[in-house]
Order: structure tokens, then sequence, then C-alpha cells
């Protein structure tokens, strides 16, 4: 296994820079953020473009896989987390054709997997989302399916305010709809960045996650989540994590991450553990974003080898 990050938080800083604050301080892999270049979503931890797709040649592509190469980084996958089952039919195509373009620009630069989530409308029932999940995403897979690419889905289901109430903006969040999915859609070419985190909450087993799925882990995030249990008394279950989940860097939460990693040892996985900051205890400078990310290195880098 290698050490990553995710870019999207250097979102003043272009991912040449990113990549040699990364080599120099022992992060091997970068996730790099591909959200449109002309901007578009705004929501936090979002909207970052480390890399315009839209532009990418197979020259420009071949040229910036080596300079990263020769800074010390490789890529890791691409990441661009939307909403593909928005209910606005105009944004949903919009946030669509560039999950498409991704993919394309994943298979120019040779990077095997793109992350990303399925979506959800919040207003209407999982089953209703899942059937428009099989409508609105065969267009999607298969263009990855053509570009030798995969789709990694993060585990989150994206319940963090009241406008994503009830249901959420990511359908794939748990182990039922995640065997429903893969039983659906065609070969392998979907399978999961699985981010423990969004498993603490939700009370499943994190190693059995691992075991069951072990041959659909295409990515892995490391983030870590608090459990507030005063908000939680005071909210209760029902709240989906409103009021009492908050996201941490790893070793300032409740994920056991040597046991985590063991898991993954146990199951042969051997690509990167890319740490996804959403820590708020370490924002609002660059100081600050770097220290979080030295926190997490340091809490994962000796279960490395």
């Amino acid at each position: 296994m290698r050490l990553g990050l995710l870019t999207a938080p250097f979102e003043d800083a272009d991912v040449t820079t990113v990549a040699d604050w990364s080599a120099a301080n022992g992060f091997e892999m970068l996730e790099v953020a591909c959200w449109p270049a002309a901007g578009g979503e705004k929501r936090r931890y979002a909207g970052t473009s480390h890399i315009d797709v839209s532009s990418l040649t197979p020259h420009s592509a071949e040229t910036m896989v080596e300079d990263l190469r020769q800074r010390g980084v490789e890529i890791s996958g691409l990441g661009y987390y939307p909403n593909n089952l928005h209910p606005d039919p105009a944004e949903r195509e919009a946030v669509n054709e560039h999950t498409k373009a991704v993919i394309r620009g994943a298979a120019l630069l040779g990077v095997p997997v793109v992350n990303t989530f399925i979506g959800a409308d919040p207003a209407k029932t999982q089953e209703e989302n899942y059937q428009e999940f099989l409508r609105v995403w065969p267009s999607i897979w298969q263009v990855a399916e053509e570009a030798g690419v995969k789709i990694a889905i993060e585990n989150c289901p994206m319940i963090f305010s009241f406008d994503e109430w009830p249901s959420g903006k990511n359908l794939a969040y748990s182990p039922a709809i995640w065997r429903r999915m893969f039983a659906d859609t065609p070969g392998d070419v979907i399978g999961l960045n699985l981010d423990p985190s969004h498993l603490i909450w939700q009370m499943i087993d994190i190693d059995r996650v691992v075991d069951e799925f072990a041959d659909r882990l295409y990515h892995v995030h490391v983030k870590d989540l608090e459990i507030d249990r005063e908000g939680l008394y005071e909210h209760g279950i029902l709240s989906l994590g409103m009021g009492w989940q908050r996201p941490r860097l790893p070793g300032l939460g409740e994920v056991n991450w040597a046991r985590f990693v063991s898991a993954l040892y146990r199951n042969g996985y051997d690509y990167v553990l890319c740490i996804e900051h959403e820590d708020r205890n370490f924002e609002g400078t660059d100081a600050k974003l770097k220290a979080g990310f030295l926190l997490a290195r340091n809490t994962v880098a000796p279960l490395i080898v």
C-alpha cells in the first residue's frame, strides 16, 4: 500500500505545487480533484479543479504524468463528487457529461480509477432513486468500459444538512445497496472508494465490509469520525448524523486504524490509502491545512510497509 491524499483542500494551489509539497512530506500518490475548470459546484470540499480534463490531449496528459513522476508522485485516481441523479434535468446532464469527461481524462492519463458518487434525489425514496440509477447510469458506465477505467463510488450518504433530507444525495452507502448495484452493472466496472468514517455513524461493521467487498475495493479514503455524544443525545439516530457526527483526521475519531489496515492486508488490498481532509479544526490557513495532513500521515504511515 502507498500513502496518498485528495488534493481538493488545496483549492488555491496548482497541482504541481501540491505535488512538490506532498512528495517532500512522504505522500506518494495524489487523488486529483477534477471539478469543471469553469466553476460550478461550490459546496464545502467541492469545486477544486487541479486538472482541466476538458483540455487534455494525449500529449499534454503524457507530459503531466511524467512531470508528476519526476516530482515524486503518481495519480491514484481522479476525484469528482457531484450529484449524478440531481433532480434538475439540466444540472444532472451537466454533471453527468463532466463525469464522462473525467473518465476519458483518466484514460488519457493512464489513471485506473475515477472516484465519484452515484447521486440521489433527496425527496425520493431509496427504491425510486435506485430505479433512476438504472435508467441514468448505463451511459456513464459504458464510457468507463470503453475507456478501460474503473468507477469507485465513495460510500458517503451525503446527509449533512436539511436540504439533503431525508434520502441524501448519494444512493450507494450500505452493503445491501452495493450488492444490488454490483449485480445490476456489467462486469466489475463499478466498485468502491471505501471511507470507513461513513460506516462508523451508520453502525456498519468495517471489518466485515472489507472482508465481503474486498474484490470491489478500487480506492480507499482515510478519514476519521468523531461522535458528539451530547449531540447524539439531543438529536438521536433518526437525525441521520446531523448534529452529532464530525469528520476528523485519522487518529482523532472512532476508527481503529490498525484494525482497518489489518483487514485490508488480510484481504490483499495493495493500492492507495488516500487521506481526505475535512477536519474543521485544521482549516483556515495554509499552515493549519498542512498540519492536518501531516497529523494524518503520522497516524497512518507507520501501518504501511
